[in-house]
């Protein structure tokens, strides 16, 4: 006997945050028991309290699946159970920290592709992110924190939700509850506070959230049917549901190379394409023969960027040619390319002669598109 397929997908609502301890997880289980409250079929797929005393006792009431066992190089470790969750087949389901890597042996290595896969089993699911997790982001997040946050979720997932709710708690409010405790043990606390909780960090993170929520309103073009674990769907900091089909005629083309800072690029183009809600591609211009002629160094780090793209769904194309400009202004006229993007090449070095060529002569064939030179940002140190 085979599984009945789910008539409908599941609906996705995000509780948005700027740091930890506004409060993301204590709303979202607020809303849980309202739901159950009205008769909703509810559990917690993934909890993460932090040991948060409040947190711990808003779950309570709630049916929570056990967690998962998974060995890995000898240790233990507990993850969600997916199967079970898919077994069980709640309405809701609620899961903590959307941007959580798996432990290596699980069903999938991100939390975010387990969310989908409740989501195409017609489960709707309520789960939490901070802004420094969304992939675009990234580099804005590190030269205003200078931490590279290591586990993010792409653009293309966040854009499922159905529901964008900004949990929002003033910086000089979020450091009174670390200070005192709330957030994190003493010792935690005292790291924090020396490190990412400085409040100019938070007041900048704050401020992004705030407009990436706005963003996520206006890229929605109608208010959904009230979400079937939502509170009042006109509340503040809610999104409306479906995307608005793409009216723009921009088409985005970002140049990859083997180059560190190709990844940065390519972050900065789909968030550019995000928000003109356009195409975007990823080319490479292959000018020997053979890919696998490249010297194994280069080679390694072309592939690595070609498969970045594509996790950001840049449509990626690797194009043979003796002229790479000529190659590339080929390829963007026939694609209708409006908008390059290319690296800014490094001054300090001689082989970049050979960049700030390749640069000048894109500006100078690419008269009828917009070229957008994009240097890597160095962070300065703190005083």
């Amino acid at each position: 006997m085979t599984d009945v397929l789910p008539q409908t997908r599941g609906r996705l609502k995000v509780y948005l945050g700027y740091a930890a301890g506004v409060g993301k997880t204590f709303q979202m289980l607020a809303d849980a028991h309202e739901l159950k409250q009205r008769g909703v079929d509810v559990v917690i797929g993934y909890l993460e309290p932090h040991g948060r005393k409040d947190t711990i006792a808003r779950a309570e009431g709630l049916e929570l699946i056990p967690r998962k066992k998974v060995v890995y190089r000898a240790t233990s470790f507990e993850e969600m159970d997916l199967e079970v969750i898919l077994q069980r087949r709640p309405q809701v389901c609620v899961v903590d920290e959307f941007a959580h890597s798996n432990v290596p042996g699980s069903a999938h290595a991100k939390r975010w592709e387990d969310v989908l896969t409740l989501l195409d089993a017609g489960i709707d699911v309520l789960t939490t992110l901070n802004i420094q997790h969304l992939e675009s982001l990234n580099d804005q997040v590190w030269q205003m924190s200078g931490v590279r946050v290591r586990e993010t979720v792409p653009d293309w997932v966040m854009k499922q939700a159905d529901e964008v709710v900004m949990v929002d708690l003033t910086p000089r409010a979020l450091l009174n509850r670390l200070e005192r405790g709330v957030v994190y043990p003493p010792e935690k606390a005292r790291r924090a506070l020396e490190n990412f909780f400085q409040e100019s960090t938070l007041v900048a993170l704050r401020e992004l959230a705030l407009r990436q929520t706005a963003h996520e309103v206006e890229i929605r073009q109608v208010t959904p049917p009230e979400f079937e674990g939502a509170t009042d769907p006109g509340a503040p900091g809610e999104a409306a549901a479906a995307p608005t089909p793409s009216g723009s005629r921009d088409r985005i083309l970002v140049h990859l190379t083997e180059h560190p800072s190709t990844a940065m690029l390519i972050r900065r183009g789909r968030r550019v394409a995000d928000y003109l809600q356009t195409e975007c591609f990823g080319v490479y211009v292959l000018t020997v023969s053979d890919f696998a002629k490249l010297p194994r160094e280069k080679r390694e780090a072309i592939e690595r960027h070609l498969n970045f793209a594509r996790n950001l769904h840049l449509e990626t194309h690797v194009l043979e040619g003796s002229d790479v400009v000529e190659t590339l202004m080929t390829f963007a006229r026939l694609h209708r390319i409006t908008q390059i993007f290319v690296a800014r090449p490094q001054y300090s070095r001689w082989p970049a002669f050979l960049g700030i060529n390749l640069v000048h002569r894109i500006v100078a064939e690419a008269r009828d598109m917009q070229v957008t030179i994009v240097a890597e940002r160095r962070r300065e140190r703190r005083n």
